[in-house]
């Protein structure tokens, strides 16, 4: 039979056998099992190495110290991880990311079969990994919107949560399979193929085009302008606030869990393993069962029945000594942590507009997990204080005081509206074209308002306001003129002409509507009036006779 009508074939199966999921197209499909592929590798490398450093030294803050070590690398490259994501192509990056992954873990599964790895080699070694997958998440996750339709993405980003998830429930119990048979090292070297994966499923993605014309954004200006639309998207404000709240609580199961094993259950390698396994397959039918629960609740009231679970499932986990019960918790623990963190990160995908989606999820992993790093040496210490029941009862009780304290901090999915792309703008009518980084620029843009229509104009202009500063403005403020009824001028400052350039492209729907309103209440027959003034650099002013003599 013909090659291409095997081929043919072969999809048509796939498309019945997926015919009501994203994985029914084939670019998502491949991306997938990278996906999976990626997390085993990771989950793989990262059980090993906390089993590892409990085997070279019997301080709990020291096993404590490796989750520390993995997760650290996040808090200081996650955002701009996050921004190369957006400006450059993202199939590069996580071609990159997993061909060093592949090498740093290699290098440590060889070093442990040699017998030349010590603490302080497996803290460094797991904190490059840690890097690697930091630089790989974002590009990851922002690439989902380009591949299924929006109404899909629930779904999608749900079978993420699978994929990683099933590597939590695989990966583990294989790793520590393999390290009871063959040893630690072996199972690191395995782990280390596993990128291979992701390696040959991204020699079939096709590269994404930039998002947005003009200049391309800098490293440091780009990861400003991240921080920047998180200070004044309330959205974002309210993921982040929600990832912290649970993620420093959380870790406390992470990074005490070899600890329970070794030493409350008195398991070895395999029992670790085992933990961990059922710890991912209660994610596992938490992401299975998460995309039905989202279409009937809240994503508020989903959040929120996560945080609830986890801390029964915690407790459960910290007052037996019994191996089925532990599992039991476990396997709560597992469901709560997809429940909570994977239908946030849904709610930010839904949300961040395209020029900046990778940044939102960076800072939300940046919030993840430097709530884990911090979290994970503050209950490794208490642990070694107090004991690890105590620290793992204390954990969920400040989970518990978190979210009463935030309790008005409500998390929603985005509306499409929210990251479709604005109207078409009219042509910029000017003398002549800046320099990019010419600058600052100053937008001033005059309204006159009748008396009746002022209170109105005053509510739909504050609206306005912080899609001006998310969008790029460094400033934004509304003037009243004392010489004239009715007179109000918005005036907002951009860093540079490239950046207003990226802010006009930057409007979505949403901020188009808000405009809008306000134009509606103009007086009728006045149109507004829109003037761009461009910075005068007045060193260079001083120096010509013209600009000096000048009145």
């Amino acid at each position: 039979m013909p090659r291409d009508s095997l081929t043919a074939r072969y999809s048509a199966v796939v498309s019945r056998l997926f015919e009501s999921s994203p994985l029914r197209k084939r670019s998502f499909r491949l991306f997938y099992f990278g996906s999976v592929g990626a997390a085993l590798g990771y989950t793989m490398q990262a059980t090993i190495a906390a089993w590892l450093m409990a085997t070279l030294t019997p301080s709990e803050f020291m096993v404590a110290l490796v989750q520390t070590a993995s997760t650290a690398p996040t808090l200081l490259f996650g955002l701009f991880a996050g921004t190369l994501a957006d400006i450059v192509d993202r199939r590069r990056l996580i071609l990159v990311t997993q061909i060093g992954l592949l090498a740093a873990t290699l290098l440590l599964g060889v070093a442990t079969l040699a017998g030349v790895v010590g603490p302080a080699s497996l803290l460094l070694l797991t904190f490059v990994v840690g890097a690697g997958f930091t630089f790989y998440l974002p590009a990851q996750q922002a690439s989902i919107n380009e591949l299924v339709p929006r109404v899909e993405l629930p779904r999608a980003v749900a079978l993420g949560a699978v994929a990683f998830n099933v590597a939590r429930a695989i990966g583990p119990a294989l790793a520590g399979a393999v390290a009871a048979w063959l040893g630690s090292g072996s199972a690191l070297v395995a782990s280390a193929l596993f990128f291979v994966v992701m390696i040959v499923a991204m020699r079939k993605h096709k590269r994404r085009d930039i998002a947005l014309p003009g200049v391309p954004e800098r490293l440091l200006s780009g990861a400003m302008s991240g921080l920047r639309y998180a200070r004044h998207s309330p959205a974002m404000r309210s993921f982040i606030v929600r990832n912290l709240s649970f993620a420093v609580c959380a870790s406390a199961l992470w990074a005490l869990l070899p600890v329970i094993a070794r030493d409350e259950l008195g398991l070895g390698a395999g029992g670790y393993g085992l933990l961990s396994a059922a710890f991912g397959a209660g994610a596992v039918a938490g992401a299975l069962w998460l995309p039905r629960h989202l279409q009937r609740r809240s994503l508020n009231v989903v959040t929120l029945s996560g945080v609830g679970l986890w801390t029964a499932a915690l407790l459960l986990v910290a007052a037996t000594r019994y191996t089925a019960i532990a599992l039991v918790g476990a396997f709560g623990c597992g469901m709560a942590w997809v429940l909570v963190f994977a239908s946030l990160s849904a709610a930010t995908q839904s949300t961040a507009p395209a020029w900046v989606r990778a940044r939102a999820v960076s800072m939300n992993l940046v919030a993840v997990q430097a709530s884990l790093a911090i979290g994970s040496a503050l209950w490794g210490a208490l642990a070694s204080a107090a004991g690890v029941r105590i620290s793992l009862a204390v954990s969920a009780g400040a989970l518990v005081l978190l979210h009463i304290i935030n309790r008005r901090v409500v998390v929603e999915m985005g509306k499409e509206a929210d990251v479709t792309p604005g109207a078409q703008l009219p042509e910029l009518t000017i003398t002549g074209e800046p320099l990019p980084d010419d600058g600052p620029v100053l937008i001033q843009i005059e309204y006159r308002i009748d008396a009746s229509n002022r209170d109105a104009f005053l509510r739909a202009i504050r609206l306005v306001g912080p899609t001006r500063r998310r969008n790029g403005a460094t400033s934004w403020r509304v003037y009243r003129d004392l010489g004239e009824e009715g007179r109000y001028v918005e005036r907002y400052v951009i860093a540079s002409w490239a950046e207003y350039v990226r802010l006009r492209s930057r409007m979505t729907m949403a901020d188009s509507r808000l405009q809008e309103q306000v134009a509606q209440l103009q007086r009728p027959g006045v149109p507004i009036r829109v003037s761009r003034l461009l910075g005068v650099d007045m060193a260079t002013a001083e120096t010509e006779p013209e600009a000096a003599n000048a009145p």
